[in-house]
């Protein structure tokens, strides 16, 4: 994997796998936090939250810090999900999370992915059957 560095951070780039969506493979904390991001965002295209917000709505808190959340968010802003602005209001953290193209391709891209893993499968299994047939088939003419 190739590396590259933003403001003295190591941010590793990840292999593509929707091409034509722009889109990468996602580790599974990054996809917990990119389907909340997806839900909130995905009508406006832009939306207002907390970190508390956001680590409400992932399925495994304990987990992710707001540490782990603030790296998550800036390397999916990175990979270009999402245009990420901090800011302050009323002495309380907020991100403006505004989505992209890649982001608004999240949804889709994602179950793209789970259709090929689907077909690599129903493939592997298929095959299986095949080679069991002609296994089959060989031993009884010999």
């Amino acid at each position: 994997m190739k590396e590259y560095k933003k403001e003295n951070t190591n941010i590793k780039r990840r292999t593509h796998v929707c091409v034509e969506m722009g889109g990468s493979m996602l580790t599974k904390q990054e996809n917990e936090v990119m389907n909340a991001v997806y839900s909130l965002c995905h009508e406006k295209g832009i939306c207002l939250v907390s970190p508390t917000e956001l680590l409400a709505m992932l399925p495994i808190r304990k987990k992710i810090t707001l540490e782990k959340l603030e790296d998550l968010l800036n390397q999916l802003a990175f990979d270009q999900y999402f245009e990420l602005l901090s800011s302050e209001r009323k002495g309380e953290k907020m991100y403006v999370i505004s989505l992209r193209s890649n982001g608004y391709a999240y949804k889709r891209c994602s179950q793209q992915q789970r259709r090929n893993m689907a077909m690599k499968m129903l493939w592997a299994v298929a095959s299986a059957v095949v080679a069991f047939l002609v296994g089959v088939l060989l031993r009884r003419i010999f």
